[in-house]
């Protein structure tokens, strides 16, 4: 008998606490749903259901195994989308939310190339720091830098944001370079507007640090901050997915190498597993591979302190 087949009537009768419902559910006969019942608790050695002549309710032994079967039935439903991946082609809309440094850095031309390997997929991308309800707005995919996640959503990890804090060589030349990080607080620094609070915080030998500073320049867009750090305005904090070129130019200047801001983790964010679109699927695992690695494709070649 298909063990798949009777973990998925275990999972029916679970749910609706009668074995004629489930029966008119999956379209079987009362007594083929007794049969399915009888196979999965032989399978897992235990009673599952306490069985009246009016409900189904479940056992402790039935409890304990109903979240691993329920994953069990995600896990395959996943792989029969995955093999059916390979004789379809992707086609429809996909509505993508990031920040817009990210989406300007990396994410633009990561979807460009997606589309070039599929190209009946039409993108729509909506940028901007602030998190969006992918719900309200009818989001199928938000990339997003944060180590707060929403339960209620499913996220996958693609790649470490690390952070540096620098500043134009026109500024410290006019200011002077901070060389410990209690200076900072007789610098000029940018903020973000959904950011630190009044301090920056770094981990340094294993230890963190608060530093108390001065704003003198606040903006809500990372974009914008970038640009006010080139133009001499401040010292500010920025993340090196964004710098990597000007780094290398000589633009900007990084300082107190060995002290690292918060790493923040950059996830794909989506509803559910369940019923995903192809396209969506697809685009999920490209960004995987795209941004795997530690560290992150744009951090190599950086000096930056040891994670491990």
């Amino acid at each position: 008998m298909d063990r798949l087949t009777a973990v998925r009537v275990f999972v029916e009768v679970a749910d609706r606490g009668s074995l004629t419902q489930a029966a008119e559910h999956l379209d079987m006969s009362a007594a083929m749903v007794s049969r399915y019942l009888a196979a999965v608790e032989d399978w897992f050695d235990a009673r599952l259901l306490h069985r009246t002549t009016r409900k189904v309710s479940l056992t402790d032994a039935g409890l304990a195994a109903l979240p691993s079967c329920r994953q069990l039935l995600d896990i395959a439903t996943e792989a029969r989308h995955l093999a059916a991946a390979r004789n379809r082609e992707p086609a429809g809309v996909l509505r993508v939310t990031t920040a817009g440094s990210f989406a300007d850095a990396q994410l633009t031309a990561a979807l460009a190339d997606f589309q070039r390997q599929h190209e009946q997929v039409e993108i729509v991308l909506s940028v901007g720091d602030k998190p969006t309800d992918l719900v309200a707005e009818r989001v199928d995919l938000a990339v997003r830098i944060t180590n707060t996640l929403d339960p209620a959503m499913i996220a996958r990890p693609l790649a470490r944001c690390r952070s540096l804090l620098c500043a134009a060589p026109a500024y410290l030349e006019r200011y002077g370079k901070p060389e410990t990080a209690e200076d900072l607080q007789r610098h000029r620094c940018i903020a973000h507007a959904f950011g630190i609070g009044k301090q920056y915080r770094f981990t340094r030998n294993g230890a963190d640090l608060a530093v108390p500073v001065n704003w003198s320049f606040h903006t809500n867009e990372t974009a914008v901050l970038r640009r006010a750090v080139l133009c001499g305005a401040g010292i500010g904090m920025l993340p090196t997915y964004y710098l990597g070129d000007d780094l290398g130019a000589g633009r900007l200047v990084p300082l107190l190498p060995d002290h690292e801001p918060e790493v923040l983790g950059i996830h794909a964010i989506y509803l559910s597993r369940q019923h995903q679109p192809l396209a969506l699927r697809l685009l999920v695992d490209f960004l995987a591979e795209r941004f795997a690695g530690d560290p992150a494709p744009w951090d190599r070649g950086l000096d930056l302190p040891d994670l491990s």
